[in-house]
């Protein structure tokens, strides 16, 4: 059975080209592998066969270069989802309008079994919380693409560190990444939740004010997303540090999880990813198993975009559950709203947050 997909978004990771990622001469121009429609065209059983956007000549940039006929390029998403019937709908768009368009994609004739929406979430918990509501009621399934969650290398981590029991009980995570907690330091924090299978529980955090992206990679949008960072305490007790405040060019995304049977090193950005286990007081450094080499960007990333597709196939075909549900997501926009209200509220910050603070928004592309 083949399946059929509109992506809703024209931009970047649309399948344009990133900020940050690609050649900016590149950005707009040529379609690239790293995206949704990337991830489509690499995958048997799906088709992209329609697109909606606002912006009439991104709309047909993007339709000229994947291939999407005249006739199902839609100005504007509403006239997408009444035209046609989806069994998959991408949200490609900046991330506050995910709230909006994840809803009218759920309730639309085009009745799609499954909305892939980027990350982050939403901009406010309510938001998400939302989405997720609606997308149970109508029967949807919402996949966020936080998109580690959909490479082997870290599914295989994931089982190392709860089945194989490599850390024992975890005590500590140090995480370090990029600035730009909403748009880029999501990563970071739903890698932290999913390998430790946990929630925050109270988190105390530190704004920068300082949006790098929109300096250097010439992003021109004034937003609230900054880089930042603080203490995060896990709902299974284990205690976390998070410095989302470094710039691109001196930072790397690199975690140090120590625990009761063993410690663990990744740094992605440097292609580096070590293990300890703890023999009688003393680390003995050992491979990771099933594990060869580390994490990569060039690698990793960009084939996590057929990954997720394949297992967006294997959900419609009622084979594979959902790996990276709107439920996983909330959890690191908690974590993000978190640490907005408590710098600006000098204080500690419990999770879940308290209903008014669910309408807390960061604004972000």
């Amino acid at each position: 059975m083949s399946y059929t997909a509109g992506i809703i978004g024209t931009g970047g990771i649309a399948g344009m080209g990133i900020l940050g990622m690609h050649d900016a001469e590149d950005i707009g121009k040529k379609k690239v592998r790293a995206s949704h429609a990337g991830g489509f065209d690499a995958t048997d059983g799906i088709d992209l066969v329609a697109i909606a956007d606002v912006d009439e000549e991104k709309l047909e940039t993007f339709g000229t270069a994947w291939d999407i006929p005249d006739d199902r390029q839609y100005l504007g998403h509403e006239a997408m989802l009444a035209a046609e019937d989806l069994d998959v709908v991408s949200v490609a768009t900046p991330s506050y309008l995910h709230h909006r368009h994840v809803v009218d994609a759920a309730e639309s004739a085009a009745d799609p079994d499954v909305i892939w929406c980027e990350k982050p979430i939403a901009s406010r918990v309510t938001d998400a919380k939302e989405m997720i509501d609606v997308c149970e009621r109508e029967g949807t399934e919402l996949v966020v693409n936080h998109s580690f969650r959909f490479t082997e290398k870290l599914q295989r981590l994931h089982d190392l560190i709860h089945d194989g029991g490599i850390l024992g009980d975890v005590h500590s995570v140090n995480a370090q990444f990029r600035m730009e907690l909403l748009r880029n330091s999501t990563h970071l924090l739903d890698t932290l939740v999913y390998l430790l299978d946990a929630r925050a529980e109270r988190v105390a955090g530190y704004i920068t004010g300082e949006n790098e992206a929109a300096e250097s990679l010439g992003a021109g949008r004034e937003v609230d997303d900054a880089g930042g960072g603080g203490f995060v305490v896990m709902d299974d007790g284990t205690f976390t540090t998070v410095d989302c405040t470094i710039p691109r060019a001196d930072s790397s995304m690199a975690f140090t999880f120590i625990g009761s049977e063993g410690k663990l090193y990744l740094n992605n950005d440097d292609g580096e990813w070590r293990y300890w286990r703890l023999d009688d007081g003393e680390h003995v450094e050992e491979p990771l198993p099933g594990i060869d080499d580390a994490w990569s960007w060039d690698d990793d990333y960009e084939q996590a975009f057929p990954n997720a597709v394949e297992h967006l196939v294997a959900m419609l075909d009622g084979e594979a559950e959902n790996p990276s549900t709107g439920v996983d997501a909330t959890r690191s926009l908690e974590i993000i709203v978190g640490f907005y209200v408590s710098h600006y509220a000098n204080g500690q910050v419990s999770i879940p947050l308290d209903r008014p603070l669910q309408d807390v928004e960061i604004t972000s592309w």
